[in-house]
This record gives C-alpha cells, structure tokens and sequence, in this order.
C-alpha cells in the first residue's frame, strides 16, 4: 500500500477526519475525535500506526515480522505495521478495519450515530 491508498481507504469510512496535530508529516486519521491509524506522508517505507487488542496485537506480533509495538505510542493498543510483501493490502485494510471499529465501538452511542446519519 501507498501513503496515498492508506489516506484513500482511511477517508472513505465513515466519519473519518486527516489532522496533522503533531507536525507537518504524521497524518492522523481520527473518528469521533479519536485516533485509529497513524502515518507518516514522506518516510520512503509506507508503514502505520493501528490500535489493536492487545492479545490480538501480540499475537500479529509474533507470527508477522513487519509488525512491532507501536512507534510512540502505548506498545500495549498499538502496533506499528510496515507495508510490504508480508503484509500485502488485503491484510493491511482488515487491520485498519479492525482498528477503526475498535475505536467507533468505544464511541458514545449518541456519537456512533450522529456519525452514522452523517455518513
């Protein structure tokens, strides 16, 4: 996946906003307000941030290589995933995926759907 897919398939869920509130190159992709999946838009290695379970986290972890705790961040929700051939764009998207509902589920109902009428 591209810097470019990852922002492509990020915006097309519901409710997604891009901020840049730390600097000028991390985009943060954020639902309700919070983040699910982070990247960096000029690294010449495409890889991400995604909150994840932790067993889960842990688990992906230990069976794919491109898969570490997360960079800056709480090494127990987040797992930072480098975009290669281990990981190819099918498995990346289920990630996000996973990441995104994780963070929507933890949402307040009433804002879970404002952001369903809204989308």
């Amino acid at each position: 996946m591209t810097n470019q897919d990852i922002e492509t398939y990020c915006l097309a869920k519901k409710g997604v906003v891009k901020e840049y509130p730390f600097d000028k190159v991390t985009a943060v992709y954020k639902v309700g307000n919070k983040m699910f999946a982070l990247s960096s838009d000029v690294s010449d290695e495409v890889s991400l941030n995604l909150k994840c379970n932790p067993l889960y986290a842990a688990e992906l972890r230990s069976i794919y290589s491109c898969v570490i705790p997360g960079y800056h961040m709480n090494k127990k929700h987040w797992n930072t995933v480098t975009c290669n051939k281990e990981a190819d764009d099918t498995l990346v998207k289920e990630w996000i995926d996973d990441s995104y509902m994780l963070v929507f589920t933890s949402l307040t109902k009433k804002l879970q759907n404002e952001i369903d009428l809204k989308g």
